[in-house]
Formats: C-alpha cells, sequence, structure tokens
C-alpha cells in the first residue's frame, strides 16, 4: 500500500474562507515530514455557452496574487446550505448581468490536491437571458461572449491560466454538448 497517512494535524489559521494547518505526514517506507495543508470551501463557476453553442460567456479580471488581467469563467464559493448549482447560476448572475437558462453538472475538480483541498464543481448551460449590469462591480471589468473557437489560442497565450476555467473551457472543447 502507498497510502500517506496523517499522524497530526495543527490548525496555523482558520477562516470562513481558508483553514490553513500543518500536518504531520508518515509515508509507506516510514519517512515522516510536515507539510502545509489549505482547506477551503466549495466553489462552483459556470461555462455558459450561447444557443448556437459558438460562444462562452466570460469575465475579464485582475487577479492580484499573480497580478495578471486573465479570462475566468464566473463563479464562487458556495454558501453553507445553498445548492452549488444554484451558486453557479447566482455567480453568473451577479458577476455578468447574464441569468443561465439551466445548470447540468459538467465535471468536478481539485485544482491542487498535493497540498490544497479546494473541490470545485463546473456547471453547463446552453444560453442565458440578459438580465440587466452585473450586481456585483468588484468582480469583472470587462464581461464578454467570447467566440468558441478562440478558446484555444487564448489558453496558448495565457489569457486563461486559472485551472477551473481550463477544465470547464477544454471539456467542451473536446465534448462537445448534444
Amino acid at each position: 500500500m502507498t497510502r500517506w497517512k496523517i499522524q497530526a494535524e495543527r490548525v496555523v489559521d482558520d477562516t470562513r474562507r481558508l483553514k490553513l494547518s500543518i500536518a504531520a505526514v508518515e509515508l509507506p517506507d516510514g519517512v515522516q515530514f510536515e507539510q502545509y495543508v489549505l482547506r477551503m470551501p466549495k466553489a462552483a463557476m459556470m461555462v455558459v455557452l450561447d444557443n448556437d453553442q459558438e460562444q462562452v460567456l466570460m469575465i475579464w479580471r485582475h487577479r492580484f496574487i499573480i497580478d495578471r488581467w486573465v479570462w475566468e469563467l464566473p463563479g464562487g464559493y458556495v454558501d453553507p446550505a445553498e445548492d452549488p448549482a444554484a451558486t453557479a447560476a447566482r455567480e453568473v448572475e451577479e458577476e455578468t448581468g447574464w441569468r443561465p437558462r439551466n445548470a447540468s453538472h459538467l465535471l468536478t475538480l481539485q485544482p491542487s490536491v498535493g497540498t490544497t483541498d479546494a473541490e470545485n464543481l463546473l456547471y453547463l448551460s446552453i444560453g442565458a437571458d440578459h438580465i440587466g449590469t452585473p450586481t456585483d462591480i468588484n468582480e469583472a471589468d470587462r464581461v464578454a461572449w467570447l467566440p468558441l473557437d478562440t478558446i484555444p489560442t487564448r489558453i496558448r497565450s495565457g489569457e486563461i491560466p486559472g485551472a477551473a476555467s481550463l477544465a470547464g473551457l477544454l471539456h467542451v472543447l473536446a465534448f462537445p454538448p448534444s
């Protein structure tokens, strides 16, 4: 068995959006070490395609941690007791001013399994209705329907570096919805 065992874990910081701890880990061969562990609440994002499935709704925003402007799928943290699909739809509305017409589960991922428990749930909507100006003015500098055929070039150029956005976009490119 190659299962790593956590012998102990001590919390360094515990906030609403992050629990940081140090885990004492033992490898199968007996080697022991300590490692930082990040535990974050679930997040839900949505790939919103237009009716013809030729464009995807995205937000252009600045990510201060990496100090870059990037394209991302709309999304956010799942509130306690909130259905993740409802979270994804709510975040699309707040961040873009568009209301998704439906929400089907696309995939679930853990973007950094070596140090972080940060479950990301991605949903898909075909079609959306414009309901007005985004209500969350802090999220996006720009909201745009990007041609789906430009996404591979944007990925290669580094405009879309986020793991969840990459996974959702690559999924719909590889497995177009029927």
